[in-house]
């Protein structure tokens, strides 16, 4: 399956999104698989574009970033983070975020949670952890590229985050900070 999406992708030559929701295969009762895939470059702002960054220093415009996701109600959510472009070996976190990007990164909102902890900011370890959220930090290597992949049980359902942002640095999970990557470098549109 891993295989598949990079395939995807890589193909993919442009700004981009594809989403497909398919009926099942040989199941004996219906199970919809949706997959959704995004190839976005970064650039300063998001005229007409899926990729923006807010810090060109750490995250170059023209860089890349594609993101895909591949949920079923009995296999749960795979998602995963491709990036080319950034600064090599450099140590990045990213997470799903319930808004869109915009003109910060603060307008992608709190990192979407399954089961939302009740007080927010999330730094609650019982919330804010990679089994609840989708944490996709990678590092990237000598050339700025790096992957990521996060498999979860859930699926969205009708709540549906809207972005991947990439932070500052790889996601903190003690007491009080769980879930904490420092800065919004940059923020990806996806139509999870």
């Amino acid at each position: 399956m891993r295989t598949r999406i990079s395939t995807v992708l890589t193909t993919l030559a442009t700004a981009a999104t594809i989403t497909a929701v398919t009926a099942p295969g040989a199941a004996a009762a219906p199970e919809p698989v949706t997959f959704t895939a995004v190839l976005g470059t970064f650039e300063s702002d998001l005229q007409g574009g899926t990729a923006v960054t807010y810090d060109t220093a750490l995250v170059p415009r023209g860089g890349v970033a594609g993101v895909s996701s591949l949920t079923s109600p009995a296999r749960g959510t795979v998602t995963e983070l491709t990036v080319r472009g950034l600064l090599p070996d450099r140590q990045y976190g990213a997470h799903v975020h319930v808004n869109p990007c915009g003109a910060t990164g603060e307008a992608a909102g709190p990192h979407y949670q399954h089961v939302p902890d009740p007080e927010q900011p999330s730094t609650d370890p019982a919330y804010a952890n990679p089994e609840n959220e989708i944490w996709l930090d990678l590092t990237t290597d000598s050339e700025g590229a790096g992957k990521s992949r996060s498999e979860v049980a859930w699926t969205f359902g009708e709540r549906k985050p809207a972005s991947v942002v990439i932070h500052e640095r790889h996601t903190a999970t003690g007491e009080g900070e769980a879930g904490a990557a420092g800065a919004r470098l940059a923020c990806v549109d996806v139509d999870f």
